[in-house]
């Protein structure tokens, strides 16, 4: 009964391993479009590009949306589909300052 139980625990969470494992892009290499592609792509949305990386096999994007803001964009290699664009707050790491959720005078 007891071996029983750890197969049905191991099978339960086979699913969600699966799905952990599926976080970055994993396209071959064959299939991947040029960064000059990757570079219309950053023109026709009005940004202005700083470094295209690859990370995770995604292409990672470092640059600016056409107000000027700074983001981070996720592109799918081959597809170029768009997976995640993140605008940088370039005061993240300044904790002590008052932001819009949080009280007081930063003396705290």
């Amino acid at each position: 009964m007891t071996n029983a139980l750890t197969i049905l625990g191991l099978l339960a969470a086979l699913p969600a391993g699966a799905a952990l494992a599926d976080d970055g892009c994993f396209a071959p290499m064959a299939d991947w479009q040029p960064r000059a592609a990757v570079a219309r792509l950053a023109e026709r949305n009005g940004w202005t590009l700083r470094r295209i990386r690859i990370d995770e096999g995604c292409y990672e994007l470092d640059g600016s949306d056409a107000e000027g803001r700074p983001i981070e964009v996720t592109v799918h290699p081959a597809t170029l589909e768009i997976i995640e664009l993140e605008y940088e707050d370039e005061d993240e790491d300044d904790d002590d300052r008052p932001g819009p959720d949080r009280k007081g005078d930063g003396n705290d």
